[in-house]
């Protein structure tokens, strides 16, 4: 083990969603982060969730009017914030008189509408699926439904973005770096950590100490902290799959299930569709949890009861799941268990603090962060002041936040690029796509082609500045290619990652 001596003032554990926010919110205020991922960024459950920044229209349902009103003025916030991965979707609920009566639909999404200050996306309006074009695919026995809005998210880039942005100002972010221990010492945290490529153990001292571990929060109190806790997570499994898009149009669709569940089926990646989500108590291991045959049953039998084109096992191209710590509230149905966050503070005696953030969701992270400083503050006073809400991410300070006269800016800047590519690059890489492309003049400078909108010079790019390591990390989190290339493409694919990464030492 080394003998680094370094003081920082902020160790965070984790860098999903929870603990990127925090460590760039942090870094943006002026103080010294190091945060440690045991995995690759994102790889948990900040990478498997539905991919949406909502307010959680059935939350309402379970009296979470703060939580829901929290998320909706989010939802602007981060639309304006990152519009080339965030972006506005309508949302199509066809109306099932056996599973929630039409007053109760009705007063649901007035609440939605007006709860969170809606100010850029529509409001709801009432269907008739006879004779309404989005009601052309679904089952003529539902003849009434509802459109309101929501937004999409391209997930594991938000944590890319955060992380990215905290290094920017200043933070260390070290992936495939497991924290091991953590003691107080003299008024410090004595963090060890382990390189999970080389082996090599360091220790950083720091002044707070923040746990934003997922899945893993209690393990880290317990086992890496030698702390107790009187509080848990409960682990709640979401499965999704992926087919082919069955339908025309942009909309989205969310249908009701006797069971009460709620099941989004939304467009992805140009021509597929993503479904979901179940909700099922875990207790294995968190990174053995996938998608088994009776979810991925459960979730095309709700769709073929409201669409006309049904759905089949052959039909699912992709399958992943997630686990969901979740703040262990003692309720009886997964479903009704919390999405709000809960921090818990061990700072007693005058030690360094320990801040361990329980539960979340991806569309809150940003609040979550601010929270979660607002009450580490008082060991801090130099700290700066709240600034995120106002700030960009990587590559979205995009004009107006409008995200399609941006993406004709660039057409007219790479006259030579298809537009299928421009808009792939927009999308991800916003402005820094100009980064991204650099010199290049023609297809032929992006390097060589391994898929439909996949050259050389992004992988390049992804392993250069944004901590990608496997060929896994780009093909499933950084970007989606992997659900666009055959077995030969992505064998050919890893075969030049790991000829990079071997010439690299």
């Amino acid at each position: 083990m080394s003998g680094d001596t370094e003081i920082v003032d902020l160790f965070v554990i984790g860098g999903g969603v929870n603990g990127a926010g925090i460590a760039r919110d942090a870094a943006g205020r002026g103080l010294s982060v190091t945060l440690c991922e045991k995995d690759d960024l994102a790889e948990g459950t900040s990478s498997r969730s539905g991919k949406l920044v909502h307010g959680g229209l059935r939350y309402l349902e379970y009296y979470e009017f703060r939580l829901v009103r929290e998320a909706l003025i989010e939802r602007e916030v981060l639309l304006e914030s990152a519009p080339h991965i965030i972006w506005p979707m309508r949302f199509v609920l066809p109306h099932s008189p056996d599973d929630r009566p039409a007053w109760l639909v009705r007063l649901g999404l007035f609440l939605y509408d007006h709860l969170g200050g809606r100010k850029r996306l529509p409001a709801t309006r009432t269907l008739n699926l006879r004779t309404a074009p989005e009601g052309a695919p679904i089952e003529d026995a539902f003849r009434r439904g509802f459109e309101y809005s929501d937004c999409w998210v391209d997930d594991a880039r938000l944590v890319l973005l955060n992380a990215l942005d905290a290094a920017e100002r200043g933070a260390r972010i070290l992936t495939r770096t497991a924290c091991t221990a953590a003691r107080r010492e003299n008024g410090l945290w004595s963090v060890e950590m382990r390189d999970g490529r080389t082996g090599i153990k360091t220790t950083v001292r720091a002044k707070a100490l923040i746990n934003a571990a997922g899945p893993w929060v209690n393990d880290v109190i317990n086992r890496v902290a030698g702390q107790n806790s009187r509080r848990n997570v409960r682990l709640v499994k979401g499965s999704h799959i992926v087919v082919p898009k069955f339908w025309e149009g942009r909309q989205a669709y969310l249908i009701q299930n006797s069971d009460k569940r709620v099941i989004f089926i939304n467009p992805y990646q140009n021509d597929l569709a993503l479904i979901g989500t179940t909700d099922i108590p875990y207790e294995g291991r968190p990174e053995d949890v996938k998608a088994e045959n009776s979810e991925i049953d459960y979730l095309i039998r709700v769709v073929n009861r409201y669409f006309k084109r049904g759905l089949a096992r052959e039909d699912v191209v992709h399958s992943f799941s997630g686990v969901r710590p979740l703040y262990d509230d003692n309720a009886d149905n997964p479903s009704a268990v919390t999405r709000d966050y809960i921090f818990e503070l061990d700072a007693s005696a005058g030690q360094a603090p320990l801040l361990s953030v329980f539960g979340g969701k991806i569309t809150t992270f940003r609040k979550l962060a601010e929270h979660a400083l607002d009450r580490i503050a008082p060991f801090f006073p130099a700290m700066g002041k709240p600034w995120t809400s106002k700030g960009h991410l990587p590559g979205g300070d995009i004009a107006n936040a409008d995200f399609e006269q941006f993406l004709g800016d660039l057409g007219r800047d790479y006259p030579w690029m298809p537009a299928s590519l421009t808009k792939h690059y927009g999308r991800l890489y916003g402005t820094r796509t100009r980064v991204l492309v650099g010199s290049a003049r023609a297809l032929a400078d992006l390097g060589r082609r391994f898929g439909k909108d996949f050259f050389e010079r992004e992988a390049n790019y992804l392993f250069e500045h944004e901590w990608a390591l496997t060929s896994a990390d780009i093909l499933e989190r950084r970007t989606k290619h992997g659900l666009h290339l055959s077995a030969a493409e992505k064998n050919a694919f890893e075969n030049w990652c790991a000829s990079r990464l071997a010439k690299a030492g």
